[in-house]
């Protein structure tokens, strides 16, 4: 008896030693590929934005000349399948044959730069998560003791990939947790926990500054009530970029010939980037500028309709983008929307009820809570906002924030664009 419990225990000292080895692994080249991915595109994104700034004749080129080479690449370089998003990811995880296939990797790399660097309205974080879990699923299929452990190998790249892209491994590790897994088990702890440890660790040796300088002080109890108000906002704006996402993916989805939709996308899109800059790629340059200039912007009528179209604007043309072939998701395009309506109702309080309130603070909880109710997973908006600013200041309005929004969403339609399907509202 006593041998053949050592036998047992060796072979999972052994199970383990190589889960260890795996995750370690997948962690470093999780980490690689979204630091890579984000610092690739940044610097492409400033340069051709400053080009369409320079000369507004790109407005009209850009767009259609990404849609058009990511069509390309789709048809003849990956296999003509279309990318499903985080989609993918799940129907991967619910089946114990559908692996994610290893040309993803590229594919939503090169389709994700593509998109956002010519224009498109959303960001690289879905294009990240999707390569990143395909990195655990490729992994996982490497060895049969590693079957077992599908689900947490490809939560560990998609961890590890998130914490690069936002410099937060618990964001990282919640967002596994609240939108991929939604169980815990010892493997998913042991291989997240190493997988997120190498990408910090692989941040803190590039020395990754976060993504937004901000300069929190303070908050003051008199400001919950509007808190609680900009989380109610936020939910209902983020149903809003749910039900666009949905609407114009399925109304594109009619359309026959590809090129009709890219035709369609790039003209809406061309129109909207040459009256709102803004909404030009991740638009975290946007998000950046108004972050430098929140104490001082007077809310003029101009300025309210501007932020208003904007609010209007954005769900549409990231849908849109979505639709007629782009590669993203709903990350950006929630943090953006966040941050315009935080400022937008900072604004309007202080200029029209005198209340006093900080308008850098209504930025960013209302960032973490469009993100929330966007996606369903309140930590991981907490976390990850946290973790762009560097600062936990606000820890404690953004969680009471996150969950109303949340709740808020869920009252009004109980899916978002991940767990969306037609069978589920027949």
């Amino acid at each position: 008896m006593n041998k053949t419990a050592q036998i047992k225990k060796n072979h999972q000292f052994i199970k383990f030693r190589k889960l260890v080895i795996v995750s370690i692994l997948i962690g470093f080249l999780s980490a690689f590929l979204g630091i890579s991915l984000k610092k690739i595109t940044e610097y492409y994104e400033e340069i051709f934005f400053h080009e369409v700034s320079v000369n507004p004749i790109f407005y009209i080129i850009f767009p259609v000349f990404g849609l058009s080479v990511i069509y390309f690449l789709r048809q003849y370089l990956f296999k003509k399948k279309e990318n499903k998003g985080i989609k993918e990811v799940f129907e991967s995880t619910k089946s114990a044959s559908k692996n994610l296939p290893s040309y993803k990797i590229p594919s939503h790399f090169i389709n994700g730069l593509l998109t956002v660097i010519f224009g498109g309205s959303t960001g690289i974080e879905v294009s990240t998560v999707v390569a990143t879990a395909t990195i655990g699923s490729v992994a996982q299929q490497k060895e049969n003791v590693f079957r077992q452990y599908k689900t947490e190998l490809i939560c560990a790249g998609v961890a590890a990939g998130v914490t690069a892209l936002f410099s937060s491994p618990i964001a990282g590790i919640l967002f596994a947790l609240e939108v991929i897994s939604r169980k815990v088990t010892r493997a998913f702890i042991i291989s997240n926990v190493i997988a997120v440890s190498i990408a910090y660790g692989l941040l803190s040796i590039l020395k990754e500054e976060p993504l937004f300088t901000v300069s929190i002080t303070t908050w003051h109890l008199k400001a919950i009530p509007y808190f609680i108000l900009l989380g109610i906002l936020a939910g209902m704006n983020s149903v809003y970029l749910t039900k666009c996402v949905l609407f114009f993916k399925s109304q594109f989805g009619k359309i026959d010939t590809h090129y009709y939709k890219i035709i369609l996308g790039s003209t809406v899109l061309s129109i909207s980037l040459f009256v709102f800059p803004q909404l030009y790629g991740e638009g975290y340059h946007a998000i950046k500028g108004i972050f430098a200039n929140s104490s001082e912007i007077p809310l003029t009528v101009t300025l309210a309709f501007t932020f208003i179209g904007i609010l209007l604007l954005k769900p549409i043309v990231t849908s849109i983008t979505l639709a007629s072939g782009g590669d993203g998701g709903v990350f950006a395009p929630s943090l953006f929307i966040g941050a315009f309506l935080g400022l937008l109702l900072a604004s309007i309080l202080n200029t029209f009820f005198h209340v006093n309130v900080i308008p850098v603070n209504f930025m960013i909880i209302g960032m973490a809570a469009v993100l929330s109710a966007s996606i369903h997973a309140p930590f991981t908006a907490i976390f990850l906002v946290c973790g762009l600013t560097n600062d936990y200041t606000l820890f404690l309005p953004i969680l009471v924030v996150c969950l109303i929004s949340k709740y808020t969403a869920k009252m009004i339609y109980p899916y978002t664009v991940y767990s969306y399907s037609p069978s589920l509202v027949k």
